[in-house]
């Protein structure tokens, strides 16, 4: 914990860790039954029915939580010992944006039946998909960017606004049907994905909007100036 900041920043910093671990908690209890699945060919270290699956990519996710907070933990550690004001919020917010999104991409590119031998499909009319999706669908769509629009603007103050991460996400959500596509991986690039991606990253920025970053503190890596003593 910076314990360089004020006592309302670090009880912030605190709770958005409980909030963490919690919502750890919660998915593991929500999803206890599909993780237990491929918990075998997981722990067995088989690719097949492990890394080829969305159970087994949630559960080794969740497993990695506690590799993930350590990282937080010694890049925070390292930016105290240089000064770095917000040291704890910085790292966290940057191993929460790669943990939180890389195993979404990862689920978004498994190919389909038949990659490489169908052509790749659009779906360009929007909202067109939206009714076929299904609570499942949606939330998931609404979680492939959530992780990049909760962390960015709380580890970027020039990210630091609704429309930005608006831009950020549908951005990144273009360039991953775009690869659906040019790959042929028998998936179907959406544009109702697009947008429920995008609208997700939006909607997880809203929740953490109390930590954002500002202009005055643009710079989180400069380390503070040292006190000059009074002669």
């Amino acid at each position: 914990m910076d314990h360089h900041a004020p006592p309302r920043r670090r009880t912030r910093e605190i709770v958005l860790l409980c909030a963490a671990i919690l919502a750890v908690a919660g998915a593991v209890l929500v999803l206890r039954r599909p993780l237990l699945m491929a918990a075998p060919a997981c722990m067995a270290g088989r690719w097949h029915g492990c890394f080829d699956t969305f159970n087994g990519v949630v559960l080794m996710t969740l497993l990695a939580v506690p590799v993930a907070l350590l990282a937080a933990w010694a890049l925070a550690r390292r930016r105290r010992a240089a000064g770095v004001p917000s040291a704890w919020r910085l790292s966290l917010a940057e191993v929460g944006m790669v943990h939180g999104t890389v195993p979404f991409l990862w689920m978004t590119l498994m190919p389909g039946a038949a990659p490489g031998t169908v052509p790749g499909r659009t779906s360009l009319i929007p909202l067109r998909d939206l009714l076929t999706m299904g609570p499942g669908g949606i939330i998931g769509n609404l979680l492939v960017f959530a992780a990049l629009g909760f962390f960015a603007p709380v580890r970027c103050a020039a990210l630091a606004s609704l429309p930005r991460i608006l831009a950020l996400g549908a951005g990144c959500s273009v360039l991953v049907e775009t690869a659906q596509y040019v790959l042929r991986l028998d998936r179907v690039s959406s544009v109702d994905d697009v947008l429920v991606n995008a609208a997700g990253a939006a909607l997880a920025a809203v929740a953490s909007r109390r930590w954002w970053r500002t202009r005055a503190d643009a710079s989180p890596d400069r380390p503070r100036p040292a006190l000059v003593a009074a002669r």
